[in-house]
């Protein structure tokens, strides 16, 4: 039954593929590709899950009288395809599945996203309270006693220092750390990790979707210390780091926090990046998660398709039925 194999292969995304990843070694080697890697696993999981339930739908799915009459061998056909024994209460329950868990996930990035804007808004009202620009680091100075950095979204949207930071850190450090903040305003970094939370928000009870998370926050800061890296040296980049010990307010993104550990010893250790043959790899396979759940829904639609039942009616008779409808 198709919307059985759907909902398998959503439970192995999240039971098996997820924690695999999450044990894998080669993301630290290639971050992009592992973000990129995490979104195919949580996003085909959930679209295998909302797909599922649309699969027991199609045996139930009614079309007007004249459409039936022209298309009733070819609706049979796809009919019989997308056969389940479940009947009416399955098809409900399928319909039931699929629109609570689209609603509950539209609803969970909206909601995600707007108090993510709030609260960026808030810590910007603040910040223009109690920061002062400087002209020479193209910064916003913040007076603590802590050595932080962070910023916020928005190309041009000046970075955070704190004068602990700027005390601490010499003139290369300064750069490499602001490299590294201006690399998450680039990238847009704040966005994913705000859509990675999502589905935590949505399904706090699922593992898969709070490693996920916690996974494209880690992977965006080692594609800023990459940045900031290629722009200087992975050991100032490594220096500033160690300086660098507070952690970022809760709607920012800042090169301190509690990875800076793990995340320094990468950048001493200097990995290779992973080769072009395991890179394209990596690539098919992503592209294979996302296009396993369409394959699995339109193989049985195709294959009636193909039959002879639903061939192409004359041009008139499609004219005629056409103008029935309308």
């Amino acid at each position: 039954m198709i919307a059985a194999g759907l909902l398998v292969y959503a439970g192995l995304l999240l039971a098996a593929a997820a924690p695999a990843l999450a044990r894998a070694r080669w993301p630290d080697r290639a971050p992009r590709l592992a973000v990129a890697a995490w979104f195919a696993v949580t996003g085909s999981a959930t679209s295998s899950v909302v797909l599922g339930g649309l699969a027991l739908l199609v045996p139930t799915v009614r079309v007007s009288a004249d459409l039936s009459r022209l298309l009733a061998a070819c609706v049979m056909a796809l009919r019989a395809q997308y056969a389940h024994p479940g009947g009416a209460a399955a098809a409900g329950a399928g319909a039931v599945l699929a629109v609570a868990v689209t609603a509950r996930v539209t609803w969970c990035v909206a909601a995600t996203l707007a108090s993510t804007a709030r609260a960026r808004r808030r810590h910007r009202f603040q910040l223009r309270l109690a920061g002062r620009p400087d002209p020479g680091l193209g910064a916003l100075l913040i007076d603590h006693h802590e050595p932080a950095a962070w910023c916020l979204p928005g190309q041009g949207t000046p970075a955070v220092l704190t004068t602990a930071a700027v005390a601490a850190l010499d003139t290369a450090q300064l750069a490499a750390v602001l490299a590294h903040e201006r690399a998450h305003q680039r990238g847009r970094h704040h966005l994913l990790v705000a859509l990675a939370g999502a589905p935590e928000a949505a399904f706090p009870r699922v593992p898969a979707f709070r490693h996920a998370h916690q996974q494209v926050a880690r992977l965006t800061e080692l594609l800023a210390d990459d940045s900031a890296a290629a722009a200087s040296h992975r050991l100032t980049v490594a220096e500033a780091l160690l300086a660098l010990g507070a952690p970022a307010p809760a709607a920012a993104l800042g090169a301190g926090g509690p990875t800076a550990a793990a995340r320094i010893r990468r950048l001493i250790a200097a990995p290779a990046p992973l080769s072009r043959a395991a890179a394209a790899a990596v690539t098919l396979t992503v592209t294979a998660l996302l296009v396993v759940p369409l394959a699995l829904l339109a193989g049985p639609a195709a294959a009636a398709v193909g039959q002879n039942y639903c061939l192409r009616p004359h041009p008139a008779t499609a004219a005629h039925v056409a103008s029935r409808v309308w």
